[in-house]
């Protein structure tokens, strides 16, 4: 062969490979429009139901600063959010924990994106009572010996979702630990809605649910539960005898014992609404929207000031 139809062959390889190069590079680039942005597009993240308030206003202010974006939240259990994520039915989730080191595991070996972590607040389990209860100030171990059935009251202990649920898990790891839980002494329903309804109507049972379903004095809704049922003070955490409710400055100094945190989990290979929104989460508005709802923000200092009287 001679040297210039080698030449002539070379060519024409590199004309091919310029070609397929060209035609991949437009493929994804039309597939990169199809995608949602920061200001346009719809995704579904799965969020605990303890949270609705708090992920409903903020999902409210980020449509309304990106009217072309639609963030559709389906509220369930904290166990069936970490299975959406897994089985990848959702890019993001909105729980009360990180991820187990299994679950780590389980990301790094089975999927190509590992996902962001990031707590963006810290939030309380409040305790209620039907309105006028005798039973507004309590001991941890007075709740924890209802729950393992040590207990001869007749109270029993009602949370929102049976399998999966965070305010059951907390129950487990924080009060129970080695303990099982009395099954005939504490039952689920399903929603924060039912349990603080199901309170307001039988002064036997002690309602667990997350605060910012009931925390927040200047939500309207959230005042007309207050009519209905009271908030449970607990004994403080602190080295003085005192009973503390989950108000924000409790949470925010650790004297308020059922505090948790609320993370935010995505899986997102690439920088789309479900980035934009995680940005926003931690972002100084969208902290201030979690100041308001009174819980404590995770990524803004909070001002604590002493009243004066």
């Amino acid at each position: 062969m001679t040297e210039k139809n080698i030449f002539r062959g070379l060519t024409f390889l590199v004309a091919v490979g310029l070609i397929i190069s060209l035609a991949s590079c437009t493929e994804r680039s039309r597939a990169r429009t199809d995608l949602d942005t920061a200001d346009s597009g719809t995704i579904r993240i799965s969020v605990d139901e303890s949270f609705r308030p708090l992920i409903d206003s903020e999902i409210r202010v980020y449509e309304a600063l990106h009217p072309k974006t639609k963030i559709i939240a389906e509220y369930k259990p904290e166990g069936e959010c970490l299975e959406d994520l897994k089985k990848d039915s959702t890019r993001m989730i909105v729980v009360t924990r990180a991820l187990t080191k299994e679950e780590e595991k389980y990301f790094k070996e089975k999927t190509s994106s590992y996902p962001v972590i990031s707590r963006i607040a810290y939030d309380a389990i409040a305790v209620i009572v039907k309105k006028g209860s005798p039973d507004s100030i309590m001991y941890r171990a007075d709740l924890k010996s209802i729950i393992d059935g040590e207990s001869s009251s007749n109270k029993k202990i009602i949370f929102d979702g049976a399998k999966g649920s965070s305010v059951f898990r907390y129950i487990q790891d924080s009060l129970l630990r080695d303990k099982r839980i009395d099954t005939s002494r504490v039952f689920a329903v399903q929603g924060s809605e039912e349990v603080l309804k199901r309170v307001e109507e039988d002064d036997k049972l002690i309602g667990m649910v997350g605060v910012s379903w009931i925390g927040n004095p200047e939500d309207t809704t959230q005042q007309s539960f207050l009519k209905r049922v009271s908030i449970v003070s607990l004994d403080c955490t602190c080295p003085e005898e005192a009973f503390v409710k989950p108000y924000q400055a409790n949470i925010a100094l650790g004297r308020y014992p059922f505090v948790r945190g609320l993370y935010f989990i995505l899986k997102e290979g690439y920088s789309g609404l479900g980035s934009a929104f995680g940005n926003f989460l931690e972002s100084e508005r969208g902290q201030l929207i979690i100041n308001r709802a009174y819980l404590v923000p995770g990524k803004m200092n909070l001002s604590i000031r002493k009243a004066e009287y």
